[in-house]
């Protein structure tokens, strides 16, 4: 069933979207050569429990998960796509890494997801390569916010979500998206990264959604598992980027929960 919010709710979720952002930045700005995973998933931790909220993915456990998620979230490097588990691996020069993150305040939840480049990659091609890959998945997030519009359909995100990926020549992992979000991490509707426009549930104002679109470098959209049963890495070896905002519907459009801009001053008025 999908539930859609009340103004009240949403001003709730902007809470956890604004600890989570917070979370977010601190771990970019922590990001460092040398700096282990474990390390950056404590930084996070600290954020969310300083702001007195809980973080949404640690001990989180789906039904295919063999085993309860160990982090407070999920580090994705190189060729991993998504769920990477923060371990003792250390940043090496020109790593691609995404950082994907929540957090429940008041029984709400907030997710987003970054990813970005650590120091400077020795071959200035793959550096460049990655640039516009981290671009192009921005682009397709932007382009799929844009359509999260009152009298618009599921589609039609998906839509444009999936045209600026696959125009740029760009994988979409297959069988992931998207979903909806509240006082659960996923809640319905699931959001496809591809789609027909015109098609699939109407957005009404109250509906919040996770827009994420996960791109691969090689232009497959195959994936493989690690034995850990969390890390989903590209199927061919190539990068893989992954960006993500907690969006509401609302009569004047969407909102964005999650916008690491309103971090600077805004988190305090909320809390």
């Amino acid at each position: 069933m999908i539930e859609l919010k009340t103004p009240d709710e949403i001003d709730r979720m902007r809470s956890a979207g604004l600890i989570t952002a917070r979370a977010l930045d601190a771990v970019r700005r922590a990001a460092r050569v040398g700096v282990r995973l474990d390390e950056l998933d404590a930084v996070a931790a600290e954020v969310i429990a300083a702001a007195g909220a809980e973080p949404l993915f640690l001990h989180y456990q789906p039904g295919p998960a063999p085993s309860p998620y160990p982090g407070v979230t999920c580090l994705s490097v190189n060729d991993a796509v998504v769920h990477g588990i923060p371990n003792g691996y250390a940043l090496a020069a020109g790593d691609l890494v995404s950082v994907d993150c929540g957090a429940r305040r008041l029984g709400w939840s907030g997710d987003a997801a970054i990813s970005f480049t650590v120091g400077e990659h020795p071959d200035p091609t793959v550096a460049e390569r990655d640039a516009a890959l981290i671009r192009t998945t921005q682009a397709a997030l932007d382009a799929g916010i844009a359509a999260a519009r009152p009298g618009a359909r599921l589609g039609d995100v998906a839509h444009a979500i999936g045209e600026v990926a696959r125009d740029a020549g760009y994988g979409l992992m297959a069988d992931h998206g998207g979903h909806g979000i509240g006082r659960e991490m996923h809640e319905a509707p699931h959001v496809p990264n591809e789609g027909r426009p015109g098609r699939g549930v109407p957005l009404r104002p109250g509906l919040v959604l996770a827009l994420e679109p996960m791109l691969i470098a090689g232009g497959t959209d195959a994936y493989v598992v690690d034995p850990d049963g969390w890390t989903l890495r590209t199927a061919d070896g190539s990068r893989a980027a992954h960006i993500e905002h907690t969006v509401a519907i609302t009569e004047h459009g969407p909102e964005v929960l999650t916008d690491q801009r309103n971090v600077v001053g805004g988190l305090a008025g909320v809390l």
